[in-house]
């Protein structure tokens, strides 16, 4: 059986392991979520489990979303995510899935998300470059300076910017 929850980043700390090498790890809060629906294959033709995260005021959710939610009588979620499954059966509208329903300590997991678009941004944020000087004349303030070397080699090497 496939394994699966939604969960939302609370952040990043680190953790030291036996040999006092210091790992940058993402912390995480999954779960518990609801089963809004259960898709068969005898009626929509494949198995699958939508869940729902994150409790929603009903206000945020359009006419047809919460008639999906009101149906099973479920509160309303911010987050809906429909998993393939391998059989539909073993969940039931309205059950709620917490992380130990469904994974063990040491299990290795597949984390899938979303990248926040920062858009268009100069150098001092894309490439954490320092700042020109801001006083004496100085017309030169979020630009970049040297990245590289002169006209030998005539390029800026991987890895530099």
């Amino acid at each position: 059986m496939q394994k699966f929850i939604i969960g939302k980043k609370i952040g990043m700390t680190q953790v030291f392991d036996e040999e006092g090498l210091c790992i940058p790890v993402t912390v995480i809060k999954a779960g518990p979520c609801t089963v809004v629906q259960k898709k068969t294959e005898d009626k929509e033709g494949y198995n699958s489990v939508k869940l729902g995260f994150e409790d929603v005021s009903e206000k945020r959710i359009n006419k047809p979303g919460r008639g999906e939610f009101s149906k099973y009588k479920i509160s309303p979620k911010r987050y809906l995510k429909e998993f393939r499954t391998d059989d539909a059966t073993k969940f039931e509208n309205g059950q709620e899935i917490k992380v130990n329903d469904m994974f063990e300590a040491g299990n290795c997991v597949d984390v899938t998300g979303i990248s926040k678009g920062k858009g268009f941004q100069g150098v001092i944020k894309r490439f954490n470059l320092a700042r020109g000087r801001e006083t004496h004349g100085s017309k030169y303030h979020r630009r970049v300076g040297s990245m590289g070397a002169g006209t030998n080699p005539g390029r800026v090497f991987k890895g530099k910017k």
